[in-house]
């Protein structure tokens, strides 16, 4: 059975299955139990038996009223070992389940991170409905462990408002990678990454003309065979999913778009698309979104996405579903990291929206029938299913199995 842990307050998540550990924990917590219920047996019971034949010759009253006092400084000793043994659990939970805190009193904090995790009022004081004074900076927890807690420091040891270190340009990538989000560097300057072209084509010349340089091939690149020329029963067109929807597709969503392929595709046909992406295998994606005209967010997806409910028309991926296994949300393609990525995607979707969920990899039939249970259960009316096999060229091992789909939401309530 798997188990979920979560930390509310930073908004981050971590997902671990049963282990050894955890049951150690219960353990413990069985064997407090049992420690408190002797304690509270002995004061019952045996206490006031040994203190009155101790004092038989007192009056009535006294001996009552000794008789309280002691079962009372026994009560009060089973409280305290039931706070103790509470601490002691928590504690134990915090290190099975991999969680930490900054101490913003360690010196070796550099000085903007110990600025950014401090508490400050809020500007208007108290907040009348939730009783709040001071405002807390949001990190994850996973930025407190090591390794992320080594490249967090080096991150953030800069001069304020002086261009930013050179040390390492995707050390920010790095720490995302390590499920360290949302990053808290604030106040230096950035620097261009890769070289600034003299001239740029006005959109949309620069869909396909962007005037940098093609980061890779196939969506990590520029790509013009996808969406337009299927290469196999799984490749849905662009054209026939907009027909699906009647003129009602406007704005859309990528996860994990690459180098903007599908957002490029899109906007040649009035459709607005936010691109997620990662600085995937060190080239400067962001950046290369950006120069052909498009909206490019350096987001995982593991990271809830940062938009309001029921705004898009469409989301689309290919990849987040394997990527939604970062270290915030546990190994790849598990229960839970599909269920948080999918809840998302739907979140963001507005009733009638279509999904378009675009050859995923399936590594089993265990994982198609997850992926199709979680669809059902969210009550997503199926327009295109397709499940089909491909081989990879210059390989002799079997076809693998690809879902490709394009769902619509439901009008809920």
């Amino acid at each position: 059975m798997g188990s979920v842990s979560l930390k509310i307050g930073d908004g981050t998540a971590r997902f671990r299955r049963a282990t050894l550990c955890s049951s150690a924990l219960h353990l413990i917590m069985l064997a407090s139990v049992l420690t408190t219920n002797l304690f509270a047996l002995y004061a019952f019971t045996s206490s006031p038996s040994s203190f009155s034949s101790r004092h038989s010759l007192d009056s009535g009253a006294t001996a009552d009223s000794r008789n309280i006092s002691l079962i009372s400084e026994h009560v009060a000793i089973i409280v305290r070992e039931i706070e103790s043994s509470q601490r002691r659990l928590h504690q134990i939970e915090r290190e099975l389940a991999g969680y930490d805190t900054f101490d913003p009193t360690k010196p070796s904090l550099p000085p903007d991170l110990k600025l950014f995790l401090a508490r400050h009022p809020l500007p208007l004081g108290r907040d009348t409905r939730s009783g709040i004074t001071e405002m807390v900076a949001s990190v994850g927890h996973s930025c407190a462990r090591s390794p992320a807690a080594d490249l967090l420091t080096r991150y953030m040891s800069y001069k304020p408002a002086v261009p930013c270190p050179l040390d390492d340009p995707f050390l920010s990538q790095k720490l995302v990678a390590k499920a360290c989000e949302p990053l808290p560097r604030r106040r230096c300057l950035s620097r261009p990454t890769v070289p600034v072209a003299a001239s740029r084509l006005p959109f949309p010349q620069s869909l396909w003309s962007p005037g940098a340089k093609n980061p890779g091939a196939g969506v990590y690149g520029i790509d013009k065979q996808l969406w337009i020329k299927p290469g196999g029963k799984n490749d849905f067109l662009i054209d026939d999913v907009l027909a699906l929807a009647r003129g009602g597709i406007r704005i859309g969503f990528d996860i994990g778009g690459g180098a903007g392929n599908f957002a490029a595709r899109m906007a040649e046909r009035n459709v607005t698309i936010m691109t997620s992406t990662l600085e995937v295998g060190g080239k400067q994606m962001n950046e290369f979104i950006a120069a052909r005209g498009l909206f490019p967010l350096f987001l995982s997806p593991a990271q809830r996405f940062p938009f309001y409910d029921s705004v898009f028309d469409l989301v689309h991926t290919m990849n987040a579903f394997d990527e939604g296994g970062a270290p915030a949300l546990g190994q790849a393609s598990r229960t839970e990291a599909l269920e948080f990525l999918m809840f998302d995607i739907d979140r963001v979707l507005r009733p009638g929206g279509f999904f378009w969920l675009d050859n995923y990899l399936c590594a089993g039939d265990e994982q198609k029938r997850l992926v199709t249970r979680l669809m059902e259960r969210l009550g997503y009316k199926k327009l295109k299913w397709v499940v089909g096999e491909k081989a990879e060229k210059s390989s002799s091992e079997k076809a693998q199995v690809y879902i490709s789909a394009v769902l619509e939401k439901p009008v809920r309530g």
